[in-house]
Parts: C-alpha cells; structure tokens; sequence
C-alpha cells in the first residue's frame, strides 16, 4: 500500500465518474448495428445496469441521459428508481441530429422556424433537468457544412450565440449550460463547434453558467489535448469530460484503450490544475461498446481512469518542479515517466478490499450470474438510440 498515500486514497475515493445511458445499448457504425444479448428495453433497464458499474467499483454514482432516446412519462418515477438503485441522474444531453429539419442546421439554421423548433427542445431538456435535479445540459451540435461557399460561416456563428443566448436565459439558478466541440463529423469543410477555442467564445459570451466540455475523442491526431485541460482550467471554463479513446477519429472506444499515455497527461494536467473532485469539473464517459459487452466495458472503462488518476497523483511534484526550474529536460522526464510506469493495480486491488469492494470488479461481475440473468430475461432490446 506504499505506493498510494493516505493523500492519494482519499483523493481516489472521492472520484466519481459519470456513465451514459446509451452506452448499455446497442450502437455501432453507419455500416452495422450488431446485438447484444441482455441489452436494455427502456431507459429503466439502462439504470439498472449502470448501478452495476456501481456496485462493484464505487466509481459511477451517477448516469447521463439522452433526450429524446430515454423519453419517459414521470422522471420523478425515473429518478426514484435510480436512486433505489443507489446512482443519481446526472447530464441531460440534447440532440438535434437525428430529424430531418436538422439537415442544413439547427440551432444556426437559416429558418428562424426551424431555429425555434431546436431551442424549444433544449428548454424541454432544461424541464427534465427540473424533474430529475441534474445541473448541466451538454450540448453537442452536428451541424456545420460539406462545401466551401454552401453556407455563410460568420452568419451561422451568430446565429449560434443567439440561439444559446435564448437557451440559456431558461437555465436555474444552479444549472449549467456545456457546450461540447468536435472538429469535424458528421460536417466535413467545417463544423459550427470544431475546437476548444470556438467553444470558449461562445460559452465566455453567454456568462458564468456556461462551460466547454472536452470530449477526448473530438481532436484531430496529435492534437496535445492536455494543453487544451490545461489551458481551460486555467481559464476556469472546463466544465465537462467526455472520456473514451480513439485509433483514428471519434471511435468512442474505451478510454485509455489507445493511448493510455495520453490519459495519463491528461490527468496529470487535470491534477494539476486543481480539476480533480473539482464540482465544477464532471467526469463523464461518452463511449459505445459495438463487440463488447456493455457493462463488463464500462467496468474497464472507469478503472483506467482511476488507475491512470492514481499515476497521475504519484508524480513526486517537487522533484518535478526542481527539475523544470533547473532545466534538465532528461530528469523531468524521467520524474513524469516513473510514476507512468508504476503499476498501482496491486495498491488499488488491496484498498477496494478494504472498502469492501471486490479487489478485480470484472471478475466479480463476471461470477455475479446478472448477464446471463439479463441476457435470459431481456428480448428485444435496442435501446441506445443511434440502433433503436
């Protein structure tokens, strides 16, 4: 347990990250949709297996929605039996991506009607977040324009603010309002939201309650993402994370899986910066699990953020600072480097034991008997949105 203070354990114990619904369902890519035995019917069944992630990590106390992919009739029904279940409801999350009107545009388009009909369902959202007590909707836009001279690029951006301005005006006194970017996808000569920087004047223009939120995956390759943390915390305008990883584009694959390296500068920075069991910082996975099991994969997908965390708290901080004032490049290195390479599974297997959480979650899961429960009761399922 030397490895891992009484600092770093309470720092880690207070880690929460948030699941999202859609990930207990079925998705895929614009060629397939493949099934999963056991996958959710309604948004109910969808909380009832994130509360699994749950109980065996203590790690994901709370569960995003997606409107209007998990409509229901009562949220407060809704957030009861999520709480039964022992999660909240967390992040409502819009989506104006998947109507026709939305083709050209939505909350930028160049009908005023259409404008509207994208802002009234964002107010919709801001109702659930009233039902279920979740601070922050996220926004992620789609819209943008394939070809140079296709739309009007200064025009739209106004347009943009205006719109969030009107959105925003509808949010309590305690929500937030995070605006998620992504360079390119489903737009490709320009997206409305592409980086960081677009995302900040648009936030920074509408007040205090709005945020940028940072999807690990929405960056073109060798983008130095932890500058972007860093730079966000600083400004004190990160609201939001989106974790999962990527080979080439947006895959959404489990986080760390790709470049565990990565995730570790990242939460170095995030440590660094004062983010880390931050309230006004969310982590939030956002991933879609195409041939794996969906919940053994979020069960991963929180233990490598916790473990890549635990690295990052380790960094021997003044040796580094030494090192970086002096100038010896190889000896900061080498600081950052060590605590990267230390393996903290063992430290972390004996501190959930003694928490009364099984030391290895994904076996434990595994022996538990609930996917074959769920696989035997479930028929149907295909809740996630983009397969239903």
């Amino acid at each position: 347990m030397s490895i891992l203070s009484s600092d770093n354990l309470a720092a880690l114990e207070q880690q929460g990250i948030e699941l999202p619904s859609w990930a207990f369902g079925n998705s895929g890519t614009r060629f397939k949709v493949f099934g999963t035995p056991g996958t959710p019917r309604d948004p109910w069944e969808k909380i009832a297996d994130a509360a699994q992630v749950n109980t065996y990590t203590a790690l994901a106390p709370s569960v995003a929605l997606h409107i209007p992919w998990d409509l229901v009739d009562s949220y407060s029904d809704l957030r009861k039996h999520a709480e039964d279940l022992g999660v909240t409801l967390g992040t409502i999350n819009s989506n104006t991506f998947q109507d026709d009107d939305y083709k050209f545009g939505a909350l930028t388009h160049e009908d005023a009607a259409i404008r509207q009909k994208a802002i009234d369902h964002h107010l919709a959202c801001i109702d659930v977040m009233d039902a279920t007590g979740s601070r922050d909707l996220k926004i992620w836009l789609a819209e943008g324009s394939n070809y140079p001279g296709q739309a009007d690029l200064r025009g739209r951006q106004d347009r943009l603010q205006e719109s969030l301005q009107k959105i925003y005006a509808r949010l309590g006194d305690d929500q937030r309002l995070v605006l998620e970017y992504k360079f390119f996808e489903p737009a490709f000569y320009h997206t409305d939201v592409p980086d960081w920087g677009t995302s900040y004047a648009q936030v920074s223009a509408l007040g205090d309650k709005a945020m940028v939120c940072l999807d690990t995956g929405h960056h073109a390759p060798g983008t130095n993402i932890e500058f972007i943390v860093m730079q966000l915390l600083r400004l004190g305008k990160l609201g939001s994370f989106d974790f999962n990883s990527r080979f080439y584009a947006d895959d959404d694959l489990i986080v760390g899986a790709a470049d565990p390296f990565q995730l570790f500068r990242i939460l170095f920075e995030v440590v660094r910066g004062g983010g880390l069991n931050n309230p006004d910082v969310a982590f939030m996975l956002d991933q879609c699990h195409n041939v794996e099991d969906k919940i053994p994969g979020q069960i991963r997908s929180v233990l490598n953020v916790q473990e890549m965390t635990a690295r990052a708290l380790i960094v021997d901080r003044d040796a580094l600072t030494e090192a970086q004032k002096s100038g010896d490049v190889l000896a900061a290195n080498a600081v950052f480097m060590d605590a990267f390479y230390t393996d903290v599974r063992p430290a972390l297997a004996e501190w959930r034991e003694s928490r009364g959480l099984p030391a290895d979650p994904m076996k434990a899961y595994a022996e538990s008997g609930y996917q074959q429960k769920i696989a035997a009761e479930r028929v149907g399922g295909v809740q996630a949105g983009w397969g239903a």
